[in-house]
């Protein structure tokens, strides 16, 4: 791992290796782009979505009346979080011929794609075209990462800001102590989007201070310990560029954050404790409190969501990158791009382990590690290949064709459960079907519009029509989604008693109710959503457990 060429697999033709996985990597993109381009509209609204359209609105009338209008700095707990996609889709909105939620899946698609491209740079980068395609195919093939990345407002954008900040810690290491201008330019971008959207980014910090040791212990070797502290004195002061760059796009996305300087310190605080009454959520057939989820949670979702390819390849980049660390022929500059790596896919979720802080809505929250593994990932395959290479080359064919295979088990799912592909569970949890019971899947409640897809079809169907006043939908999931995905011909609230139909997710804690079904939606045999004809009929209530 510490000299991977780039000629680790023989190609029969005469072709070079660094071509072939470029145009492969080219051709990987443009096909996302390309099947995003045509379906970001299948996807429907989160249980976020509106509330966030709302604070893009607020924040573009702040900037608007000069900082006049400041309801946005108090509003909800949003103002704790960045906006800056919220108020790039509310800009695009303006501009292009889309609905406003449509815009939103839109500019999280061409986020999505931003992602994918940098993190194939990132490993490219780091151990060539080989590790570079295999990232950009295991990103881009994780039903994860790639579900999220068309409507998580905070938690996708988030991800790629950190794979943008990674990429400048990484070129940072390669060029000390005299870091490029573009090398400046990436960490301090790369720092403002970061922390920007989410205090966590400030984790980066850690990753470059821990990261760094194996480099500068080296440096103290070779230039002794006044030159080296001179050398670092000097990187510092060229990065001060950097940081206020860094500074003014977090203050453009998060205008909060600057207001008073220990702003950024009392969302860390805020967020640090559970903010909100605590709720149930289905955790492995239980029902567990999400301030009281076991150590496990995260390493079990991550286990059972992530294809097993990613899985498999992910751990043996980061145990070998640890093993590294302690071979004397490795560069130190490599081991701590190594290591800053290993700590970017792996700390947040030990720090989680230890912390246990209230944990919910499955792994969401840290898809921000899934980049840095792909990248672990892609070294680890180009390892083996140069291995083989060496001593078995007979056997590169082979481990090429397990790879590829390991991809298409999480193709077929995404194509099938498409468009909540954020849903997916792989084999080893027995895919959604056997899932269903243990776990939540559609949490973000994506499967109403489909269901009101479906509802308004079976009425233009049936040619029924209310009579002079609009249908009433009870509904059980995310009331505002609910009510942008039917439209103005519909009224929606909690009261099944007076409603005609009742929408329901198939989540533990909305009833099956029993009604004519008019709609159902389905993945795998699994319902994510049913319609139901509760015309003349008494319905108490839809809820299978109390309210929180």
């Amino acid at each position: 791992m510490s000299s991977i060429t780039t000629s680790a697999i023989d190609t029969p033709v005469q072709r070079s290796i660094e071509r072939t996985c470029d145009d492969l990597a080219m051709l990987v993109l443009a096909v996302v782009a390309v099947v995003a381009g045509v379906s970001f509209r299948d996807y429907g609204l989160g249980w976020d979505d509106y509330t966030h359209a709302e604070y893009a609105d607020l924040l573009l009338r702040m900037f608007g009346s000069g900082f006049k209008d400041t309801a946005a700095l108090s509003f909800a707990n949003l103002y704790m979080y960045g906006g800056g996609f919220d108020m790039a889709a509310a800009l695009l909105h303006k501009i292009i011929p889309l609905e406003l939620f449509e815009t939103r899946r839109l500019v999280g698609a061409i986020v999505g794609v931003i992602g994918l491209a940098v993190t194939w740079r990132l490993a490219r980068r780091v151990a060539g075209p080989l590790a570079g395609a295999t990232a950009l195919l295991l990103l881009a093939l994780c039903p994860t990462f790639y579900g999220h990345m068309f409507m998580n407002p905070k938690d996708a954008p988030f991800a790629v800001s950190m794979v943008i900040l990674m990429m400048g810690l990484v070129r940072l290491a390669e060029e000390y102590p005299t870091p490029s201008p573009r090398t400046i330019l990436i960490l301090g971008l790369g720092a403002g989007l970061s922390i920007g959207s989410r205090i966590l980014g400030g984790l980066a910090v850690i990753y470059a201070l821990i990261g760094f040791v194996p480099l500068l212990i080296e440096e103290v070797k070779v230039q002794g310990v006044r030159e080296a502290t001179r050398r670092l004195a000097h990187v510092v002061y060229v990065l001060l560029p950097g940081l206020v760059l860094g500074y003014l796009v977090m203050g453009l996305m998060w205008p909060w954050s600057i207001m008073e300087p220990g702003n950024p310190f009392d969302a860390l605080t805020y967020f640090s404790h559970f903010f909100e009454k605590p709720w149930k959520e289905m955790f492995d057939g239980a029902l567990v409190s999400v301030p009281d989820m076991p150590w496990f949670y995260l390493p079990t979702l991550f286990a059972l969501q992530l294809p097993e390819v990613l899985l498999v390849l992910s751990i043996g980049g980061a145990v070998g990158s640890l093993v590294m660390l302690t071979r004397r022929s490795v560069p130190a500059r490599r081991k701590t791009i190594l290591l800053m790596l290993t700590l970017a896919a792996t700390l947040p979720l030990v720090i989680a382990m230890v912390k246990r802080p209230a944990l919910y809505n499955g792994i969401r929250h840290f898809i921000f590690v899934i980049p840095p593994m792909t990248v672990l990932g892609g070294i680890a395959l180009a390892w083996i290949m140069e291995r083989l290479r060496e001593n078995h080359r007979s056997w590169q064919p082979v481990v090429l064709a397990v790879f590829c295979f390991g991809l298409l088990l999480p193709l077929a799912e995404m194509i099938r459960l498409h468009p909540y592909q954020y849903t997916h569970f792989n084999q080893i949890a027995g895919t959604v079907r056997d899932a269903d019971e243990r776990f939540m899947l559609d949490y973000w409640g994506l499967a109403l519009k489909q269901a009101s897809d479906g509802l308004r079809e079976q009425l233009v169907e049936r040619q029924e029509f209310p009579g002079g006043r609009k249908w009433k939908v009870a509904v059980c999931g995310p009331q505002r989604p609910a009510q942008v995905a039917l439209g103005p011909d519909f009224t929606i609230g909690w009261d099944s008693h007076a409603a005609d139909f009742a929408m329901t997710l198939g989540e533990f804690y909305c009833k099956g109710l029993t009604a004519p079904v008019m709609v159902e939606i389905k993945r795998d045999d699994v319902v994510f959503a049913r319609v139901y004809d509760i015309r003349s009929r008494s319905i108490s209530s839809l809820l299978s457990i109390p309210a929180p």
